[in-house]
């Protein structure tokens, strides 16, 4: 039996580990990927610190394979495996939808499959993911993107990263016109595919905001038309001084701590949009009268549906999307963690076994 490498949570609450399994061969309906490259997530810190009773009420199966944002190639097809609908080819370039859905629940047929119930668990939480040499991919036609001329040793983190990056934007274009200034707060990873995102889909002005100014640098040279340092008390002041009179019809907030939701619903205008994505743990204050414009929307994210990965790729595959990377091999997980863990990544953590 042929052997690989990958990285597994093996015990509850302890680090995961780089072990030798066997490697898996796909069933009947299922493809196998190697692959190409898999990106790093800060809730995979959450997994490996997770203890046995909030993994076991998750539905997760201890050991399992680390890694969800994951790209690569077909490398094997079981018998009646078909990818978007046309039978698979071994050696097409792929990039594996993030989010677990059943594709059949009230959720899943509106198309709001990060809803779906049956998501708890998936590939890299509770399933064996991409931190590995292979992965086997149940329901290929709803669970691949076949990736045109993008490299898929920098798709991954387009999986979740940037489809979740898409998912809110999505949800805060009703709210634009050509005429609209979004103010984009936190340019880290997402940050960064928000710009972008927001560049190629809209005639916006884009305002962003962070702490770091080599961030805000990056963001203006990925589209944004102004940069603003600091999420404090007068970060507010300092973008109305650039916006003037004009509203302020979204912010996208990709920090979620105290000092950001401040910031955002101080901006905000009659009708417009408060995008929470971060999970900084910060509190969104009463009275409601007093925190939130007439008319104004709150909108909450975790994930993403198949509609957003499939979108974020196209974007990438006609050039309009950087993917910014800090490769690792596979043999350096623990060290691409980290880094992340310490910010000093300058790019997504990619491993490529």
């Amino acid at each position: 039996m042929s052997t690989m490498r990958a990285f597994r949570v093996v015990e509850w609450g302890r680090p995961a580990e780089l072990v030798e399994v066997p490697v898996p061969e796909p069933g009947p309906g299922q493809v196998r990927v190697r692959v190409a490259g898999c990106g790093l997530c800060h809730s995979d810190l959450t997994m490996m610190a997770m203890d046995a009773a909030v993994g076991e009420a998750l539905g997760w199966q201890k050991p399992f394979t680390l890694g969800h944002e994951t790209a690569g190639w077909v490398d094997a097809v079981g018998p009646g495996a078909r990818v978007g609908g046309a039978a698979t080819s071994e050696g097409l370039a792929v990039a594996l939808i993030s989010p677990a859905s059943c594709g059949a629940c009230r959720w899943c047929r509106r198309g709001q499959e990060n809803a779906c119930a049956h998501g708890l668990a998936g590939r890299g939480y509770g399933r064996d993911g991409g931190l590995a040499e292979y992965v086997v991919v149940e329901d290929p036609a709803r669970s691949l993107v076949p990736l045109a001329s993008l490299d898929p040793r920098i798709a991954g983190p387009l999986t979740d990263a940037g489809a979740t990056s898409y998912h809110a934007v999505r949800r805060v274009m009703p709210h634009l016109s050509d005429d609209s200034t979004v103010v984009v707060i936190g340019i880290g990873g997402l940050g960064a595919f928000v710009v972008q995102i927001l560049r190629a889909l809209s005639e916006a002005r884009i305002v962003a905001v962070d702490v770091d100014p080599g961030r805000l640098d990056r963001a203006l040279g990925l589209g944004a038309d102004h940069a603003v340092p600091g999420v404090d008390r007068e970060t507010s002041r300092a973008v109305r001084a650039i916006v003037g009179p004009d509203p302020v019809d979204a912010v996208v907030d990709l920090v979620g701590n105290d000092d950001s939701l401040v910031v955002g619903t101080r901006l905000l205008s009659p009708g417009a949009a408060l995008a929470v994505v971060g999970a900084g743990g910060g509190t969104l204050h009463k009275p409601w009268f007093g925190s939130l414009p007439r008319d104004g929307s709150v909108l909450t994210f975790q994930g993403s549906d198949l509609a957003d990965a499939h979108g974020v790729v196209r974007l990438a595959d006609e050039g309009r999307l950087v993917v910014d990377v800090d490769p690792y091999p596979l043999t350096e997980a623990s060290a691409a963690y980290a880094a992340m863990e310490s910010g000093t990544l300058s790019g997504r953590a990619v491993v490529r076994p």
